[in-house]
């Protein structure tokens, strides 16, 4: 009898310490290593930790929660219904052009394309291209141009020429988290472009002639939204079943004397 109160009294303490570590663990780890993913109507990706999107206009905008960060990078999301210059051939010919635009004080700008590529993601074949300064001078901007049943699809990547390497790793795994779709029987939000609206002419991006300090895109006004789930949702039930398992470890201690 003794021995088994030694026993149950040991399962206790390990309970325990089980509990105390993994109230450590979790209170400790930042919540922005839990991905968070953002959805729509026709796309999903995996954010940046610490990233959110807000709707101006008819782009999305995604950028760091951290002002500081905001200045450095950000994905402008797109699209519009499919018309007939909506093809890989074409955003490709398009994407391989130098673009240009006037800057303050009568000067113009030219941008430098990098390289453009078609490349496989998720089964879903997209243009690919890097240009350096075609929508803000000292930004690269990355291209990933598609089309999907009546849509044509476009999401920019830009940063600034000086974070660019550290920022090479960040956007190639939210690239590798990119899906597109189309279901026919889902309605199109409002925000899709017209046919006769060219793809890559976003009014989110800040254009060299009101080149703005840093890239927050109206101050971070906006309607937050996608179906994207935040990090929040995951640590409530972990801390739900934290609580379960202390309500546990309290049953049986009370129960044993």
């Amino acid at each position: 009898m003794k021995i088994m109160k030694l026993e149950n009294k040991s399962f206790i303490n390990l309970f325990l310490l089980f509990i105390i570590y993994s109230l450590l663990f979790f209170i400790t780890t930042p919540s922005n290593v839990y991905a968070k993913r953002f959805a729509n109507e026709y796309t999903e990706f995996e954010l940046p930790p610490g990233w959110e999107c807000i709707l101006e206009g008819s782009e999305w905008v995604c950028q760091s929660d951290n002002d500081a960060r905001k200045k450095e990078a950000i994905i402008i999301l797109v699209a519009k219904l499919r018309g007939e210059q909506d093809t890989l051939d074409q955003y490709m010919a398009y994407l391989k052009q130098t673009k240009s635009y006037n800057l303050p004080g009568g000067k113009s700008q030219v941008s430098e394309p990098k390289y453009s590529k078609i490349m496989d993601i998720n089964e879903q074949r997209w243009v690919d291209a890097l240009h350096l300064a075609s929508e803000v001078p000292g930004f690269y901007t990355r291209y990933l141009a598609t089309t999907k049943e009546d849509l044509g699809v476009a999401i920019t990547f830009s940063v600034a020429k000086d974070s660019y390497e550290s920022y090479q790793g960040v956007f190639d795994k939210v690239i590798a988290s990119l899906r597109v779709f189309r279901q026919k029987a889902v309605k199109l939000p409002g925000y899709v472009k017209r046919e006769d609206e060219n793809l890559f002419d976003s009014a989110a991006l800040p254009d060299a002639g009101n080149q703005k300090e840093n890239l927050n895109i109206n101050g971070g006004k906006g309607k937050k939204g996608g179906k994207g789930g935040a990090a929040g949702s995951e640590m409530i039930f972990i801390i739900i079943g934290l609580a379960v398992a202390a309500g546990i470890f309290v049953y049986l201690k009370k129960k044993k004397k």
